[in-house]
């Protein structure tokens, strides 16, 4: 089915590659099926055709109406002008996706044609090796077909989960942002092994295999962490040591709170970057 379909992406930036790179490898869909343009750039888009064997196209020369999957991937200041350039020549069968921070499916549905089929999605960083974990959810108009070959599509870079709207701003403080406190985690525990004299390289190593351990035990496992922490964790040893001084020092609630802020920040995000948009729109009309 997703064989069939072709694809345009507008924005050529690192995400946008991410999920051509991803779309490619899979052969989920042919290269001279897939169609990337932006607003300038032409030697980035000859980059991208020549490392992929797609077609990078102008604005001008896009053939919308050929189009089944319009991925909306430029920077989120630019969403209005972006929609404003395909709105006319939308057919009611297309899918708008959008993987913009902030920009919901509301915002979408206002600035398209009555009717049209958008998916909201949020990837994270790990999509540029395929192991993104990335949140989808669908507009009022968008059909389960179109549901169904959205989460296809984005397999390509890693993990798909169907959430409601309202959940978008949890998610990008659980995954979104994820990645960074885990990264932030390694920056602390390397330092703290500096000290002992142990090869930095050797050390980024086994953080990073220890880490990746423990998230397969919680994939192949149906215990919960809670669970195998209290597996690992013997009375008096070692881990009960280092568990007791994350406890002391407000570890568990650091953590929770990065989440909390982090989703907050992204709801703030939301509103102002749809009031702004709004906003520009009245003044445009004026």
């Amino acid at each position: 089915m997703l064989h069939e379909k072709t694809i345009a992406f507008i924005g050529a930036g690192s995400m946008a590659e991410a999920m051509i790179s991803g779309i490619v490898a899979a052969g989920k869909i042919p290269p001279n099926q897939v169609f990337v343009t932006n607003r300038s750039n032409q030697d980035r888009l000859n980059t991208l055709e020549n490392e992929y064997g797609i077609n990078g196209v102008t604005r001008e020369n896009m053939n919308w109406q050929d189009i089944d999957i319009i991925v909306l991937a430029m920077k989120p200041k630019d969403a209005e002008i972006a929609l404003q350039s395909i709105t006319k020549t939308l057919l009611p069968n297309q899918l708008v996706l959008s993987v913009l921070a902030g920009i919901t499916t509301t915002f979408m549905e206002q600035n398209l044609p009555p009717g049209q089929q958008v998916v909201r999605v949020m990837p994270n960083t790990s999509s540029m090796i395929g192991e993104s974990a990335t949140a989808l959810t669908a507009g009022t108009f968008t059909t389960r077909e179109n549901v169904s070959i959205a989460k296809e599509l984005l397999t390509c870079i890693g993990e798909v989960y169907e959430i409601e709207e309202s959940q978008m701003d949890i998610f990008t403080g659980i995954a979104g942002s994820g990645p960074a406190y885990f990264y932030f985690l390694m920056e602390h525990m390397e330092a703290a092994a500096k000290m002992t004299g142990l090869h930095e390289e050797t050390t980024r190593d086994i953080i990073a295999q220890t880490i990746l351990g423990a998230a397969k035990m919680i994939q192949q496992q149906d215990d919960t962490p809670s669970t195998l922490r209290k597996n690992v964790t013997s009375p008096n040893g070692t881990t009960a040591a280092g568990l007791a001084a994350l406890e002391k020092h407000g570890g568990g609630k650091a953590i929770s709170q990065a989440v909390k802020h982090a989703a907050n920040r992204s709801r703030e995000i939301s509103s102002q970057l749809e009031g702004s948009l709004v906003e520009n729109k009245k003044i445009k009309a004026v």
